[in-house]
């Protein structure tokens, strides 16, 4: 109809297949033309143009639409109808995708299951369905093979009956000279898999190597029948277990690092657990969120707020040094880009484990989100209600007796010790209002999340 060859038309699809409208305009021009050309009039071309650009923005097949629907409907039933299992099988299916199991961890959390450790006497494989709660599969531990976790699994039988490890000289006892290798063992004491034997992630990282070479050296003594040797001599041979010290525990934030470094997430718990308050009063937007239908529009500007967990600093092509800084919330990571003028103001704060609110510019690439920084503020971790105070800002003209009454209800809601100020912007006045005591508020994320989807994101005041 408009005389393309083959490849010209495939210039074409692959235009729709971008799903971009300016990828699609840019096309009309030619396709217009050969249409022309062809005798076709202005109507008709108009016409067929606009059937072909809507699939730019995305459309496929009906026997595609009907397979999508009934596996949508599937997996709509199962997390609705069994979601311990569904977000188990979820999480198996991802388990080698940090970004996808940190995704459905948080989704777990939010459906209130709880994810419990690995743990060499109750873990399987792959994650699994124990109740209203799912545990962590061994083979999604670092360093710790399929192999290995079929002996851990197989080592806890006897006699067709469970017996569970007593503890890690037991465990180290039980396994082959294969599975003891001494970098999956340290994996499974710091993943947490030996935290139900009762000693210490730090205590069994002590003596892990000791007690490996002396249970190895055992091994190969009775593989060479040393002790029959011994046995006919009269001579006892000594127990090879290694006494496990009685050591405190590390300290949170490293266990929860040396626990993220083998298993891809933190999983016992989250060093920002007890700091959603505060993360969430000093972001626009989760993580989460800038992904997705709703996710902020590319070049706006909004702020997010999380743990500092990765900074690598670069020198552009110019010579001029910038940085890329992994920031992560309780929803997920993303990348903050800190470029010359910005970076030479703020490189001394940008450092691993800082909690940090960073400002920026949303920009995507293959629809991956990251943020463009302009200004970062370091939040005081030391006091989690944010202060204490709940500070919120209006305009004097917008604030009228309908919202007045909204905010009233949802204050009501939330009734604490927290007093609650208000600073009403009327051109370059600002009033600022301090409510009674007796609607004094719980500062808690549950309110800043209520309080901005009614009033929109920015009615907190920083």
């Amino acid at each position: 109809m408009a005389g393309y060859s083959l490849g010209e038309a495939d210039i074409l699809r692959r235009a729709m297949g971008k799903k971009k409208k300016e990828e699609m305009d840019k096309q009309f021009a030619k396709f217009e033309a050969g249409m022309l050309e062809r005798g076709f009039p202005q109507e008709a071309i108009n016409t067929l143009w606009e059937i072909l650009v809507p699939f730019s923005a995305y459309a496929f097949n009906k026997s595609h639409s009907a397979a999508y629907g009934l596996v949508s409907y599937w997996t709509a039933y199962l997390k609705a109808n069994y979601p311990t299992e569904y977000m188990a099988a979820l999480l198996t299916s991802t388990k080698n995708n940090k970004d996808k199991l940190g995704l459905y961890l948080q989704e777990c959390r939010r459906m209130k299951i709880q994810v419990l450790p690995p743990d060499v006497n109750e873990s399987k494989a792959e994650f699994t369905p124990v109740g209203d709660q799912i545990r962590f599969g061994l083979s999604a531990i670092q360093n710790v093979g399929e192999g290995v976790v079929e002996e851990i699994i197989k080592g806890r039988i006897a006699d067709d009956k469970p017996a569970p490890y007593t503890d890690f000289n037991d465990f180290i006892s039980r396994m082959s000279e294969k599975a003891c290798n001494k970098r999956t063992i340290e994996s499974l004491i710091l993943a947490g898999a030996f935290d139900s034997t009762g000693a210490t992630r730090r205590a069994l990282q002590t003596i892990h190597t000791e007690a490996i070479d002396s249970s190895m050296q055992l091994k190969r003594m009775e593989a060479v029948g040393q002790f029959d040797l011994f046995g006919t001599a009269g001579v006892e041979i000594e127990g090879t277990s290694v006494k496990i010290p009685d050591m405190p525990e590390f300290p949170k934030d490293e266990k929860l690092k040396l626990e993220r470094s083998m298993l891809g997430l933190y999983v016992s718990d989250h060093p920002l657990s007890g700091l959603e308050s505060l993360v969430t009063f000093n972001a626009d937007v989760e993580v989460i969120n800038l992904s997705g239908e709703d996710a902020p529009e590319e070049g706006s500007e909004t702020r997010i707020c999380g743990l500092v967990t990765d900074v690598q600093f670069k020198t552009a092509k110019s010579g001029s040094q910038w940085a890329l800084v992994k920031i992560e919330d309780l929803t997920g990571d993303m990348d903050c880009l800190f470029f010359s003028d910005v970076y030479e103001i703020y490189r001394s704060f940008l450092q691993v484990d800082k909690v940090m609110s960073v400002k920026g510019r949303v920009r995507y690439r293959d629809g991956v989100p990251s943020l463009t920084a302009s200004a970062i503020t370091l939040p005081d971790v030391s006091d989690p209600s944010a202060g204490g105070a709940l500070c919120l800002k209006f305009s004097e003209r917008g604030f009228d007796y309908e919202q007045a009454v909204k905010l009233r209800e949802v204050l009501a809601e939330y009734p604490g010790s927290s007093p609650v100020v208000i600073r009403f912007k009327n051109r370059n006045k600002i009033t600022t209002v301090r409510l009674s005591d007796n609607q004094a508020v719980t500062v808690s994320s549950d309110l800043y999340a209520t309080l901005k989807q009614t009033f929109g994101a920015k009615c907190l005041d920083r």
